[in-house]
């Protein structure tokens, strides 16, 4: 058996480098291992040794593929029931190694040396709308391939953080762009008067995709020139891609780093906790409001 194999050679290769070459979740090795010392999940109000609380601590650590330091480890084990002092995770953390990606800096993908129309910044840094689908937000990025950059440009809804809409593609044009909010239209069909906040790049700014904002009944907003903290929470984004998933990795093809990003975005909007909606997820914080909106009208 895989984990069997792992359990015997732990002390030669790294797990995580054990869990890849032989094709299986590091989460998934260490959920066995707590079952496999601890038996079914600690009972809340019980004390938890520091031997089993590090075993939870790895598995929530590998769930995130690393993504995770200690404040969201934290919060994710009292999500599972596991009762715990922050400090005490903190300790244990620092203590066995068991960090964050570490941080790194990128280069920004604007390209506002153009002639072209700048909309208004209508958003004005209200990060914090009432309801879903009055305000999206939108990026470029890249992500280097042996191939050649890989660009993606998401659509974020500002309420709930979630990802609406994205496209990946081997260049910057102004389809890039459009195509990611064609996704989030067709996806949510917002009611028209939706703010629509971007930088000053030219795909933004381009009749053609300006166009497709008025056809969708948006308004369109963008940064002042130069100042990224107009579009923090899209930013954002970037840090937790690259930071929390991307950094270190090398691709081969284009095609290996969009897998890769997909996967990631499929667990940013369903699983990851986000500090700004109370350590949620996107996607449980949007259903949190519909569920509410239906209390409400009860």
């Amino acid at each position: 058996m895989k984990y069997a194999w792992i359990e015997r050679h732990k002390k030669r290769w790294p797990i995580t480098l054990q869990c890849e070459v032989l094709n299986v979740s590091a989460s998934g090795y260490f959920e066995h291992q707590r079952r496999k010392t601890f038996g079914e999940p600690i009972k809340p109000g019980k004390r938890v040794s520091d031997e089993a609380l590090l075993v939870h601590i790895k598995a929530a650590h590998a769930a995130s593929k690393g993504e995770y330091g200690w404040p969201r480890i934290w919060q994710e084990l009292r999500a599972n029931g596991v009762r715990v002092g922050k400090e005490r995770v903190r300790r244990l953390m620092k203590q066995h190694g068991v960090k964050a990606r570490g941080k790194r800096k990128f280069v920004v993908t604007t390209d506002s040396k153009h002639n072209l129309p700048i909309a208004p910044n209508l958003l004005n840094r209200n990060f914090q709308p009432d309801a879903p689908n009055c305000v999206w937000t939108s990026d470029i990025t890249y992500i280097q391939t042996d191939e050649g950059w890989l660009y993606l440009a998401v659509v974020l809804d500002l309420y709930s953080r979630q990802v609406v809409g994205w496209s990946m593609q081997p260049h910057m044009q102004t389809s890039l762009v459009t195509d990611a909010l064609r996704m989030a239209w067709f996806r949510r069909r917002p009611a028209p008067g939706l703010i629509f906040h971007s930088d000053r790049g030219s795909q933004y700014c381009s009749h053609a995709f300006q166009q497709t904002l008025v056809e969708y009944g948006m308004q369109s907003s963008m940064s002042r020139k130069g100042n990224c903290w107009d579009n923090a929470p899209t930013e954002s984004l970037w840090g937790s891609l690259k930071v929390g998933r991307l950094y270190g990795m090398r691709f081969e093809t284009r095609r290996q780093a969009m897998d890769e990003v997909i996967d990631w975005l499929t667990y940013y909007n369903h699983k990851r906790l986000h500090s700004t909606l109370g350590y949620i997820s996107p996607m449980q914080f949007e259903q949190n409001w519909f569920a509410a909106q239906l209390k409400d009208a009860a």
